[in-house]
């Protein structure tokens, strides 16, 4: 049975986290004379002098029923690397214990276990980019205390199977982390259905795809009430400015002009790939379930140097797992793929002349 305590480092159970001023009043009236702020405004002509609600409740109100969670169940960090870390500070004993992930996978899982000198224990994908479940069940033990599933996948982009996924929750007691960074790209639904069945379920979103908000870094974190409580009494008292969160709030009020772009890159996608899979030096566009296209290309580090050439930016992924000759490209504006598929004509044609 799964027993949260047992998983959470034992010293952090006693922990008397930081109070902020905000802990003590949370009201939005006042004379505010407990934070040691700027009291006469600020040096813009916004006035940005008060710190911002370390829970950022007016964002979580509004998020939470677009997600069919309650505000308790939500944490919010600075982009999805921030509860990344914390999940790995807060379950993991350095030198003790250890993560497991599943390359090719996002690479931040690994660098932060590394950063908090905790053991990264892997069990590759298969070829096709999804769980082996037999694997990985023969590789848990007593200290595996998170496992990292990103679905879709990066770079492959793929969905992981749903009842896979289930299975390793199951049939484990650590903490099973579902990264669902590139979900609204994709036709399967999300985990989040699931976080009240099962308490070791915790589901990665971000504002940084979909909802095109990369710059603001803000990242989502779904679990039970008991982990997010855990998440905030180990993070940073204001992870989150002001600014930040008024704009969050404000983008929450569009979600219609979020679910328009996820269908331009949609129909853009396509096409793309499309188009790609007509080139003579494409072995393989890779099914995809994201804002992304792994393409298996005959000498991806020639293509890769041209493009480059052409400041076309893509990402290599030729040394990756299962990714020789890869090159990951994500879906741009029309006119973005317009340029990068006649540079790769251009590229084609120079092959056959030479």
């Amino acid at each position: 049975m799964f027993q949260l305590e047992k998983l959470v480092r034992p010293h952090l159970l006693s922990l008397t986290p930081y109070s902020s001023a905000r802990d003590e009043y949370s009201g939005k009236e006042g004379v505010f004379l407990d934070a040691n702020e700027n009291p006469l405004g600020s040096a813009t002509a916004n006035a940005y002098n008060r710190y911002p609600d370390p829970y950022q409740w007016v964002v979580k109100e509004k998020l939470a029923p677009l997600k069919g969670v309650r505000p308790s169940q939500i944490m919010l960090g600075n982009g999805s690397d921030e509860p990344i870390d914390l999940l790995v500070r807060a379950f993991c004993e350095p030198k003790e214990d250890h993560i497991l992930i599943l390359p090719p996978t996002y690479g931040m899982y690994e660098v932060s276990a590394n950063i908090q000198n905790v053991a990264v224990q892997k069990v590759p994908l298969t070829p096709d980019f999804q769980i082996d479940v037999p694997a990985i069940l023969a590789a848990v033990d007593e200290h595996t205390k998170l496992i990292w599933l990103c679905s879709p996948n990066n770079p492959s982009g793929n969905v992981l199977r749903r009842a896979d996924i289930l299975q390793i929750i199951e049939s484990t007691s650590c903490i099973v982390v579902v990264d669902e960074a590139y979900i609204d790209f994709a036709a399967d639904t999300t985990l989040l259905t699931e976080l009240d069945r099962y308490p070791n379920l915790v589901v990665l979103q971000t504002f940084s795809k979909a909802w095109g908000l990369a710059g603001l870094r803000v990242g989502m974190c779904f679990a039970s009430e008991a982990i997010i409580a855990l998440l905030n009494k180990i993070k940073s008292p204001y992870n989150i400015s002001s600014v930040t969160q008024q704009l969050l709030a404000e983008a929450l009020t569009e979600v219609a002009k979020k679910d328009a772009m996820v269908q331009t890159i949609l129909v853009n996608r396509e096409r793309l790939r499309q188009r790609l899979e007509s080139l003579p030096n494409v072995e393989k566009v890779f099914p995809t379930d994201s804002n992304q296209l792994l393409v298996r290309f005959q000498d991806s580090a020639a293509v890769f140097s041209y493009l480059l050439e052409h400041k076309i930016i893509v990402r290599d992924r030729s040394k990756v797992k299962h990714c020789d000759n890869c090159l990951r490209i994500s879906v741009g504006t029309e006119e973005e793929d317009n340029v990068l598929f006649d540079s790769l004509l251009e590229f084609t044609r120079a092959i056959v002349h030479d």
